[in-house]
């Protein structure tokens, strides 16, 4: 049965943001955190991005910027949106992009879900904050969250823009995409290969796109899942949180290159200060654990566990929320 920790359904005004999370922006005004929603090239795809202002915003002045990376399937009005606004109310300008191929951002087909794309993503914020007036770009950091905290270290590992880079409840999305979440698909990798690859070729020809995890998910069948993160994300994504523009799908042919991803490879090159956050009781914990022991390239490094979250409640439930953003506060105020 559906656990009490995920709260019922809201009902909430149309927002013209179309941000979904609690106590979201719905209108800009002065003298407060404001929503800037703006579009840019990158690669020849138009991305689409709200840039969160703080308090009093002057451009004249130079503020500290954060750039949040959403989780697999999730767009910018989500827990992203959620992050984002409660680092400018602490005095960042902060960058949330759905990502491309993604949301409301450009890329034909839809929801091709490659790793260099997602870590291309990343610097393309970087690269828009950084110009953005009233931006220090000398005092940048790099939030990742669920996928995107997976897609944060890569970035962060070549990328010295970012002077600081925090994960919560990091996904690494091409372990789990190959070995199954918990080693849960170990047995059928190279079925998944051949059907990934078939998928390409069929592309190619100018045949149909194949989506993996394309079925539409009911209640009754998540309340069966034997893994809380997937259990969780069917309410969060679909019931109390649900954005259009956010899907679970993505081209069977990006497993060709999710499969050979690691986001804890090459953890040595990050030499910036990280922060790495995980529910105590996340399911997902393990992926955090392992890239958190592999990065022996920082001095500056710290693990922190939110005692009684899981993976998703993380996103939205208040007192995990706030313990999260009071760590995040205290770790970007230190080092940006």
């Amino acid at each position: 049965m559906l656990t009490s920790s995920i709260v019922p359904a809201q009902t909430r005004p149309t927002n013209p943001f179309g941000l979904v999370y609690q106590n979201a922006i719905t209108k800009n005004l002065p003298g407060v955190v404001n929503i800037h929603p703006v579009t840019y090239k990158l690669n020849n795809i138009q991305i689409s991005a709200n840039i969160y202002t703080p308090a009093n915003y002057n451009p004249s002045r130079q503020y500290p910027a954060v750039v949040v990376a959403h989780p697999n399937g999730g767009v910018k009005e989500q827990v992203a949106g959620l992050y984002a606004q409660r680092l400018a109310e602490k005095g960042y300008i902060t960058i949330v992009a759905d990502a491309a191929y993604q949301g409301a951002s450009g890329g034909q087909p839809r929801n091709v879900d490659k790793p260099a794309f997602r870590i291309e993503d990343i610097r393309g914020m970087a690269d828009f904050i950084t110009q953005y007036a009233g931006v220090d770009a000398s005092r940048l950091g790099l939030l990742g969250i669920c996928g995107g905290g997976g897609y944060s270290l890569k970035a962060a590992q070549t990328d010295k823009r970012f002077k600081t880079v925090a994960t919560l409840s990091m996904f690494n999305s091409g372990l789990v995409r190959r070995n199954g979440f918990m080693n849960s698909g170990l047995a059928t990798i190279q079925q998944r290969l051949a059907q990934a690859t078939e998928a390409r070729a069929r592309e190619a020809a100018g045949g149909e796109v194949l989506y993996a995890a394309a079925t539409k998910i009911t209640d009754e069948m998540a309340d069966k899942m034997p893994f809380d993160l997937y259990r969780e994300g069917h309410y969060y994504y679909n019931r109390t949180y649900p954005h259009p523009n956010s899907t679970f799908r993505y081209t069977m042919s990006s497993l060709l290159d999710l499969m050979e991803f690691d986001a804890a490879s090459n953890m040595d090159l990050i030499n910036q200060p990280l922060l790495m956050m995980a529910g105590s009781k996340a399911d997902t914990y393990y992926m955090t654990d392992t890239a958190f022991n592999l990065a022996t390239g920082t001095k500056e490094k710290e693990l922190f566990l939110i005692p009684g979250a899981t993976h998703i409640q993380t996103y939205y439930v208040p007192e995990y929320v706030e313990q999260a953003m009071n760590k995040l506060s205290e770790f970007f105020g230190k080092y940006l």
